[in-house]
């Protein structure tokens, strides 16, 4: 056998379970890649996303992209840049909170969450502020 040949099995055979890859489901299932990834219908039993669910599926997001910052090595900055957006999702969930839930506990939750991430926020804006680079 050639060198070529042996490289290709080997190839192949380390890669084999990559190309057969399973997903494991929160509800435990799973499934291969041979499949299309699109646009799915609730599966039977389930409804449909609620207003609510939707919108925190987006502030989720949001908050996941927003966290992916560029970091500087200066710790106190990184820090306060990457819980900003943290802090703004649950900001957001709570919002969200606000506006569907019914329950007097979760609003009142809700509200207190509402407050003291402003407040956090605020503070971690002006430590950006106080170690911006271009004012060093």
């Amino acid at each position: 056998m050639t060198k070529t040949a042996l490289t290709a099995i080997l190839v192949l055979t380390l890669a084999s379970p990559l190309l057969a890859a399973e997903h494991r489901h929160d509800d435990g299932t799973t499934h291969s890649d041979d499949h299309d990834h699109g646009p799915k219908s609730p599966a039977k039993g389930k409804a449909a996303d609620t207003p609510a669910t939707r919108a925190f599926k987006e502030a989720s997001m949001r908050m996941h992209g927003d966290m992916d910052i560029r970091y500087s090595g200066d710790v106190d900055r990184d820090f306060a840049a990457g819980m900003i957006p943290h802090h703004k999702g649950a900001l957001a969930m709570a919002k969200v909170a606000l506006q569907y839930s019914k329950d007097p506990e979760v609003r009142s939750l809700a509200e207190a969450i509402v407050k003291a991430q402003e407040a956090e926020i605020a503070q971690m804006e002006a430590i950006l502020k106080r170690t911006d680079p271009a004012k060093k």
